[in-house]
């Protein structure tokens, strides 16, 4: 045992030590920045700090139930657009890049040219939430505990339905945050004999919480 310490005492007096010391202590501090960077632009005023999003999206998500409703729970921008696990994040991270680039090229920076674009975005966010099973929007809303006889009628059997067909939340609820874009298919349209929930009636179930 004495021997180990003094081996250890010795090691303790070397470069490598010392080197081995900085670059842990620097990583330390290069890990808490990044992650602090991660958090500081998954916030809301960070989504909205360009007018494309703040003169476009965010006017019409402020008129939603996700806004404003009786309870006071919000989901802002992240919560439904940026996943919370971290390989996710990163990735999302990772393809912002190109909004970014976008954002240098004014691609949308008019009503106009964002409008023109609107079908294009809306189905790229529509894919990705396809994907992954609404990940965002289950988040919050577990199908497991879903309590039907709080639901009015048509929203308790439509869900049961929908979650028996395999469908997903994005399937139906199209909209439900965001002005729809003009598409040459129905909102929820899927394979056959899978269930359509038309926009009117998600809005409606929306509109009265379920």
């Amino acid at each position: 045992m004495k021997a180990l310490i003094q081996r250890l005492w010795a090691f303790a007096h070397t470069k490598l030590f010392w080197l081995l010391t900085a670059a842990f202590a620097a990583g330390i501090v290069f890990w808490g920045g990044f992650n602090t960077a991660m958090e500081w632009t998954n916030r809301e005023a960070f989504c909205i700090s360009c007018h494309e999003m703040e003169k476009n999206v965010f006017v019409e998500y402020r008129n939603t139930i996700h806004y404003q409703n009786r309870t006071g729970v919000r989901a802002t921008c992240p919560d439904c657009h940026v996943p919370k696990e971290w390989g996710p994040k990163m990735w999302r991270k990772i393809q912002a890049s190109n909004e970014v680039l976008h954002k240098i090229l004014g691609s949308i920076d008019t009503p106009e040219k964002f409008n023109a674009k609107r079908p294009v975005l809306a189905q790229h966010e529509w894919d990705r939430m396809k994907a992954n099973d609404s990940q965002e929007c289950r988040n919050c809303h577990n199908f497991t505990y879903m309590d039907y006889a709080e639901q009015n009628s048509r929203a308790a059997t439509r869900h049961q339905v929908a979650f028996t067909a395999g469908q997903t939340c994005i399937d139906c609820h199209k909209g439900i945050a965001h002005t729809l874009p003009p598409i040459a298919q129905p909102i929820g349209a899927h394979k056959e004999g899978e269930l359509v929930l038309p926009p009117s009636s998600a809005a409606s179930d929306s509109a009265s919480g379920h």
